[in-house]
C-alpha cells in the first residue's frame, strides 16, 4: 500500500510542485489549498501519514495551528506531525529520503 501525504499549500503553483515531488518519491499525494480543507480530508482519508504545509495561508488558521490540531486528533499521522512540529517542503531539502525518513 502507498503511503498517503497531505500537501497544504494555498499557491496552485507550489502545491502541484509539491505534488510532483512526493509522486516522484513513490508516496500518494492528497491535496488541499487551506487548513480548513486539510482537517476535512484528515477526518476522510485514512491513513494519511505525513501533513507537508505552507505556514501563511488564508482561512481560519496557518500552518502552525493546522499542526497543533492535527497532530494530537489523528494518529495516522507520523511522530513529526504528532509533535506539531512543521515541514515545508521547500524550506527543509526534501528528497524521496527525507520523506521516507520522516513516515518510518
Amino acid at each position: 500500500m502507498t503511503k498517503k501525504v497531505l500537501i497544504v499549500e494555498d499557491e496552485p503553483l507550489v502545491r502541484m510542485l509539491a505534488v510532483d515531488v512526493v509522486e516522484d518519491a513513490g508516496f500518494e499525494a492528497v491535496e488541499a489549498g487551506d487548513a480548513d480543507e486539510a482537517i476535512r480530508l484528515l477526518e476522510t482519508v485514512h491513513d494519511i501519514r505525513i501533513l507537508l504545509t505552507d505556514i501563511d495561508m488564508p482561512g481560519s488558521m496557518n500552518g502552525l495551528r493546522l499542526c497543533g490540531i492535527a497532530g494530537p486528533r489523528f494518529q495516522s499521522l507520523s511522530s513529526p506531525a504528532r509533535n506539531a512540529r512543521l515541514t515545508k517542503i521547500f524550506r527543509t531539502a526534501c528528497s524521496s529520503r527525507s520523506l521516507t525518513t520522516l513516515i518510518r
